[in-house]
């Protein structure tokens, strides 16, 4: 049960102190491992203007062990896979990188929080990661016509995110 203590402690810091550019809460009130946050695309950004939603499913030794989060919102980013699975460092295991591709410190740690996570994703959106895809696709597209069909497609998700934000 401390972990249901944990996330409920989350929830009353996220409504004292609330980060700009997203929103987070329960999907359901009895449910402390099922979240739902709105991501706002980051101003000076190909995501300007959209508004993401996604999903966090923590594990039941929360804060051991990372969240997953995957967009329901399409998004077109060299991060997020087709199926809206994001990939960035914050959220993978803790440890060493049997690839050799991450430092332990880059990767989970006990003391991230949704706001941590948050502020990565939002930054993720700003400043994709090229050399580590999980969108192999969109991070071509990124680094070879980023001006062209990547931005048509990101545009044409924040458009689609915006039509269909509050449903």
């Amino acid at each position: 049960m401390w972990c249901g203590k944990i996330q409920s402690t989350i929830i009353l810091e996220l409504n004292k102190n609330p980060v700009e550019g997203f929103s987070a809460g329960l999907i359901e009130d009895n449910d402390l491992y099922r979240w739902e946050v709105l991501i706002i695309g980051p101003p000076d950004t190909l995501y300007e203007g959209g508004v993401f939603k996604a999903h966090l499913t923590f594990p039941k030794d929360y804060p051991l062990r990372p969240p997953k989060m995957k967009f329901i919102t399409d998004i077109w980013h060299p991060n997020v896979d087709k199926n809206g699975d994001v990939c960035i460092s914050i959220l993978h295991e803790p440890g060493e990188d049997k690839y050799g591709y991450e430092k332990p410190e880059e990767r989970w740690l006990p003391i991230h929080t949704v706001e941590t996570i948050m502020i990565s994703v939002i930054s993720m959106l700003a400043d994709p990661n090229g050399d580590s895809p999980a969108n192999v696709d969109a991070a071509k597209e990124w680094r070879e016509d980023r001006h062209g069909a990547f931005k048509r497609k990101v545009a044409r998700c924040v458009r689609k995110s915006q039509e269909t934000a509050f449903e």
